[in-house]
């Protein structure tokens, strides 16, 4: 392919921070009106690159061609004016704005002086038709649905006057509904003559919208290719360098007794109710999953049964005995492993070695402690142990934890909180920010658990793992299980509708309880 014929070409980018080599000799296209996607897991380089695109970083080697001539970017303002526009996985939104107000921000229509605001409601309405993008323009950031806000994003680069549209993890935030919305979205701007470059880890979906992937592995290109002649399995091994589990081990074991049960929970923060009247069971020997669409009270049920969070009303009882509002510490000596969403807030102390952070909590009990002095060497004892168990890559667990990478971290809090196997097990968001080989592993670590009798709890926003893990699913809404389904009663559609509240009020699978 020659250089004219592509809209965004990238000539050998190589980028280098200290000690780092984030993007090595990385070349690859984008051809007219193709939806192209970008996948690579954490660390390779994905980020980097498009901040290259789109002129936050100078490159240190290798050129960028915008439909052939050379773009050598040294702002994100100049890139939007040669109509790059990027949507971030975060959104950039005041809340209190209208849509067309967030939309039109930083590029205001005015007449006499002032902003027109009729105008820009006006065109934001013809955008929103043209492209298919159902929105109020009137409406209030803050009181319209989360896939909304995306076609908000979306809006903003479109009336920037964007042909080349780059998405950053699109669907993080999206149930199932959403998530197919937004592909026929993306198909109407591909129909309209746009082109949308897709960086995403989730691979189905990639194989789902995308014609042609490009795939990095440690800075490099290990290739592109045609959507329709790759599978995921040979995906996944082109971004790992090796093949990748996807159909996890599963016993088919009967869950035990009951060993964590909520009965009417209630909890409030500044006045508003978080939990509400909120009641499960979690067995031994089980997964049990709690779906949900971000910001419905899963990081508040975390944080009640842990002791971090007071409740107003109702009980938590682990194994029979009553844990209501009990320090976080006594509810961890009764057989309770936390792995938690925040793993630099609330699972790690990051200036601390790995050796620290893989005692901590237990640092003062009778296998590193005599006579009230730590046993250096059973700690480091112990550390070795974990850490080559759990396949830790690091130089030396005398250094800091922060200088580990994040699956790296997050599987050190694996190591520690699964030693002495614990009775319960709280996973809240275990994998979220992980690549796909240390994704697999820590979903079949919990597996290998629960099938040697420990009760697990995981709360995740990422619907597939709920399917591919859990024994039962609860969706939570407003604070509230609004229901609950077996494993094999479960779909994504289903689910979808009772996370976004379209459903209510039905309890199937109640027999686990």
């Amino acid at each position: 392919m020659g250089v004219s014929e592509a809209v965004l070409r990238v000539d050998g980018v190589t980028k280098r921070f200290p000690g780092v080599v984030a993007n090595d000799d990385v070349s690859f296209d984008v051809r007219p009106g193709e939806i192209h996607a970008v996948v690579g897991e954490n660390g390779a380089g994905k980020s980097t690159l498009m901040k290259i695109i789109t002129g936050l970083y100078p490159p240190d080697k290798g050129e960028i061609f915008l439909r052939g001539l050379p773009a050598a970017f040294r702002s994100p303002r100049q890139a939007i004016a040669a109509g790059i526009g990027m949507v971030h996985q975060h959104f950039m939104l005041v809340q209190n704005f209208t849509v067309a107000e967030n939309v039109i921000l930083g590029a205001e229509p005015a007449r006499r002086g002032l902003i027109d605001l009729r105008e820009a409601a006006r065109q934001v309405a013809e955008l929103c038709r043209r492209f298919g993008l159902k929105v109020d323009p009137l409406a209030r950031v803050e009181d319209i649905s989360v896939g909304e806000q995306q076609r908000v994003e979306i809006l903003k680069v479109l009336y920037r006057g964007a042909d080349l549209i780059i998405l950053d993890e699109p669907t993080a935030v999206l149930v199932p509904q959403e998530v197919s919305e937004l592909f026929e979205h993306l198909l109407t701007l591909k129909e309209q003559g746009k082109t949308v470059v897709f960086i995403s880890h989730k691979l189905d979906e990639v194989l789902r919208v995308s014609d042609r992937i490009t795939v990095l592995r440690r800075g490099r290109v290990v290739g592109t290719v045609r959507t329709g002649g790759v599978t995921r399995q040979r995906l996944a091994e082109m971004m790992v360098g090796r093949p990748v589990l996807f159909d996890l081990r599963r016993s088919a074991n009967p869950p035990g007794d009951p060993v964590l049960a909520l009965e009417g929970v209630t909890a409030s923060l500044g006045g508003r109710e978080v939990l509400r009247d909120l009641s499960l069971v979690v067995r031994s020997g089980e997964v049990y999953g709690v779906a949900g669409v971000e910001g419905n009270g899963q990081t508040e049920l975390a944080e009640a049964i842990m002791g971090l969070r007071p409740v107003d009303s109702g009980e938590i009882r682990l194994r029979g005995e009553n844990i209501t509002n009990l320090p976080t510490g006594e509810v961890r000596q009764r057989g309770v492993a936390y792995i938690p969403e925040d793993r630099h807030r609330r699972g790690l102390a990051l200036p601390m070695t790995v050796w620290e952070n893989a005692i901590l909590g237990t640092h003062r009990s009778s296998e590193f402690a005599s006579r009230g002095r730590l046993d250096l060497r059973r700690a480091f004892r112990a550390t070795e142990e974990s850490v080559l168990r759990f396949d830790v890559r690091l130089t030396s667990i005398l250094a800091p934890v922060q200088t580990l990478s994040g699956g790296n971290q997050q599987k050190l809090i694996l190591a520690r909180e699964f030693r002495g196997q614990p009775a319960f097990i709280l996973a809240a968001q275990p994998t979220r920010g992980l690549d796909i080989g240390a994704t697999e592993f820590v979903r079949q670590q919990l597996l290998s658990a629960r099938d040697s009798g420990a009760a697990v709890l995981l709360i995740s926003a990422d619907l597939e793992e709920i399917l591919s893990v859990s024994d039962r699913i609860g969706v939570i809404y407003n604070g509230h299980i609004q229901a609950e389904f077996s494993q094999d009663e479960a779909d994504p559609r289903t689910l979808g509708a009772y996370m976004t509240g379209a459903r209510t009020r039905e309890r199937k699978g109640a027999a686990g309880r």
